[in-house]
């Protein structure tokens, strides 16, 4: 007979599990993001990876996407392209539902 303390103890796995997992889809679309924009910016290989690890890694700054839409932002704005903002943005929800099926083909 399961108590509730087994019933609590799942419900705590199952969001521990939940927040992994949105932690990991949210990495893996800030790489592809990070990845797109390295494109546009003329980057491969080994410059496009580590620029999408700076991308992944500018998301610890603050919570949700701002800090990753800024650094996107400047980063082409530098670079002589005109991405604006919600441009940016757009692209995060475009890359959203593929970096979910990324993570759960892995």
């Amino acid at each position: 007979m399961v108590t509730m303390q087994d019933r609590e103890k799942a419900f705590e796995n199952k969001y521990a599990h939940d927040q992994e997992t949105k932690f990991r889809v949210i990495a893996r679309r800030n790489r592809l993001l990070g990845l797109w924009a390295a494109g546009l910016l003329g980057k491969a290989d080994a410059d496009a990876a580590a620029y999408a690890v700076e991308v992944v890694a500018s998301d610890f700054e603050e919570a949700g996407d701002e800090d990753v839409v800024r650094k996107v932002a400047g980063d082409l704005k530098a670079g002589g392209l005109s991405q604006s903002e919600d441009d940016i943005r757009a692209k995060l929800l475009e890359l959203l539902p593929v970096a979910v099926a990324q993570i759960e083909a892995s």
